[in-house]
Formats: structure tokens, sequence, C-alpha cells
């Protein structure tokens, strides 16, 4: 069996009981990180063998699990926070597991998008989500323009180092909208801030900005 568990984004005691159940029982642990994965698993006392699995050895690693699955035996894929295959590893070994016809369950739980679009106070009936967006400002706004007119409340992910940018061309891209940023989800400092997006440029544009951010726009609504 191949168990997708998600983990916290932030507080670790938004762990669930039977996540931590399948993390102890499983025959192999698939982390994005071993060493962040391994600090999280000594937190709660589970000793359990782990392999690393992450974007950049995810497709020569699918083959291997696949095999291991095939033995009988069962592996729990986990990211570093959240729900694996959420702008995370995950996707790939879903899609052979289910193409090899290998058992593919999930154990619910957290992830940042849900949290963001509640908190916001944007509407919640209808959305799309577009996790990060590319790096550089000319396909940034190529990316955003398919958007423009959707009526559906916008989702994205962004580093610190380019979520000014990001505002920015979400500004030029879809006009005034109202928007929110959403920072640590969970942790200490979290933080929600809300307003048109020329009030967040702003805000941000005084802010140092660290940590990981959420940013959700308002849909193109008459």
């Amino acid at each position: 069996m191949l168990y997708l568990v998600a983990t916290p984004i932030g507080h670790r005691q938004d762990i669930t009981l039977r996540a931590l159940e399948i993390l102890r029982q499983v025959d192999l642990i698939a982390s994005e990180d071993t060493r962040k994965t391994g600090l999280f698993l000594k937190h709660f006392d589970i000793k359990n063998k782990q392999i690393s699995f992450h974007e950049h050895n995810e497709h020569r690693l699918v083959e291997k699990i696949i095999r291991f699955l095939k033995e009988g035996k069962s592996v729990a894929v986990v990211t570093n926070a959240g729900t694996p295959g959420i702008s995370d590893p995950g996707f790939t070994i879903v899609r052979r597991a289910i193409q090899t016809g290998m058992d593919v369950t999930m154990i619910p739980g957290p992830t940042a998008l849900i949290m963001a679009i509640v908190l916001s106070g944007l509407a919640v009936h209808s959305f799309t989500f577009r996790g990060f967006p590319p790096r550089k400002s000319g396909k940034r706004r190529t990316f955003l323009a398919i958007d423009v007119d959707s009526p559906h409340t916008l989702i994205f992910y962004e580093s610190p180092h380019r979520l000014m940018a990001f505002l920015e061309d979400a500004l030029f891209i879809f006009g005034d909208r109202q928007a929110a940023i959403l920072k640590d989800l969970t942790k200490i400092f979290e933080s929600v801030e809300r307003g048109k997006l020329s009030e967040l440029i702003m805000h941000i544009n005084k802010t140092k900005l660290r940590g990981e951010y959420v940013v959700v726009i308002a849909g193109n609504i008459p």
C-alpha cells in the first residue's frame, strides 16, 4: 500500500493520530527532506527507515518505490510540510502506482491553501489554486493573465524574495482587487493582511519579508 501522509504546515500538534499510526507501521518512509522528517519523527518517538524523495530524484526513485510496493511492502510519502503532491513531490508516484495497479490511499491533513482561503475573508465557494508563479516578470504576467476574467478566487504560493514583484505584477494584470497575504500559517508569527492589492503593496514595502507566504486574490466578479 502506498500512503500519502499529510504533515503539519507549522504547528506539530496538527498531526493526526492516524498519520502517526501509519508512520509507525509502514515499512518505509519516503521523505522530501530526511533530516527535517527525522526531527519530526523523533519528536513523536517514531523510529522508522527513511529514503530521500524530492523534486530532484523523484522520477528516478519512483521505480524503486514501485518495486518495493510490488514486494507487498508499504510506503508512506511525506513532504516537509502539508499534503504530498500539492506544490510538493507526490504526483509522479501516485500516477505510477495507479498505472501499475498498486493500492493508493491518503491520510488527510493540513494544507496551506485551504487555511489561507478560509482566513482571507474572500469567497470560498469556488476557487482556483495556481501554486508558485514563474520567477521572471514576463512569464509571471502571462501566467496571471490566464485567470484575468475568472470569477474564482485565486490562490498562490510565493517566496519572500519575490513577493513584492508578484504583487506588483498582480496589480498590473488584475487591477486593484481585494486580496489577502497570509504568512507562516499555524506558526508563532502567523499573520494575515487584508485589503486591496495597492494597500498590501504599501504594507509589504514597509515590512521585512521572511517566512512562507500565501496570496489570495478575489476573482473577477462584476
